[in-house]
């Protein structure tokens, strides 16, 4: 019993070596269908967010300085939909644009403009919540000093985002950081086409279960370094906040 298990715990240790030494090939040797696949995932996550944060920033100042009936609700709403689930915001992205869908006629089903889509839906209310709170709070701090000065209206939300500049960029990190981890929203409308719409996620989900596992840890290391990378910033940046940089 105990050799036939040292025998197959060597088996599987080989296993893990040749998986590990062929996922560093491929992130040395630069194989183009492994970057390309990166790439992608860059440019999905990157321009949901930035669309996201143009939604996001405004409508969280907005609603932290209006006062109108249901702000309560709204703000509530907007708390809830920071934990929407995934597979959720891709469905209701896919009702919309598949061709039974009111957008169904623009063709964007399966592509990676679909893919933008449904992560600006999951991004754009944690940057709006964040946002939010973040502008709410510096209301209330500087509000004496900002009435004596008369500043008001648009002014008054700009002057509040500027402020608060680097707590609100980690809240945009935040959401890149939900966004690159995506997988559920992303494989219901992209539908992981390989060349087309396949990323970092929804690669390492496929490789994984077909047991190619180079793929699957190569992919897995660069989105820990990218996970990594943004958790530096955004700890680099409350740091400049906290010593009043922000």
């Amino acid at each position: 019993m105990y050799i036939v298990r040292g025998v197959f715990a060597r088996v599987i240790m080989t296993d893990f070596s040749q998986a590990f030494g062929h996922a560093w090939s491929l992130l040395a040797g630069f194989d183009a269908g492994f970057y390309a696949i990166v790439g992608l995932s860059l440019r999905v996550s990157l321009t949901a967010v930035a669309l996201a944060a143009l939604i996001g920033l405004p409508l969280g100042a907005w609603v932290a300085l209006a006062r109108f009936p249901g702000r309560g609700g709204l703000v509530a709403a907007m708390n809830a939909l920071m934990g929407l689930p995934p597979v959720v915001a891709g469905l209701a992205v896919y009702l919309l644009l598949s061709r039974a869908g009111p957008l169904g006629e623009l063709g964007l089903l399966f592509t990676p403009t679909a893919m933008i889509i449904a992560q600006c839906v999951l991004v754009t209310p944690i940057i709006a919540a964040l946002a939010r709170q973040t502008i709410a709070d510096l209301n209330e701090e500087y509000d004496e000093h900002l009435r004596s000065l008369n500043v008001s209206g648009h002014r008054l939300a700009l002057t509040l985002l500027w402020e608060g500049r680097f707590s609100l960029t980690t809240s945009v990190l935040a959401g890149f950081g939900r966004a690159s981890a995506e997988v559920g929203a992303v494989m219901i409308v992209g539908g992981n086409i390989a060349g087309v719409t396949r990323v970092m996620t929804t690669t390492i989900a496929l490789e994984t279960s077909r047991g190619d596992l180079p793929m699957a840890l190569g992919l897995g290391v660069v989105l820990l370094i990218i996970t990594l990378a943004v958790n530096a910033a955004a700890m680099s940046l409350k740091t400049l906040a906290g010593k009043g940089y922000a």
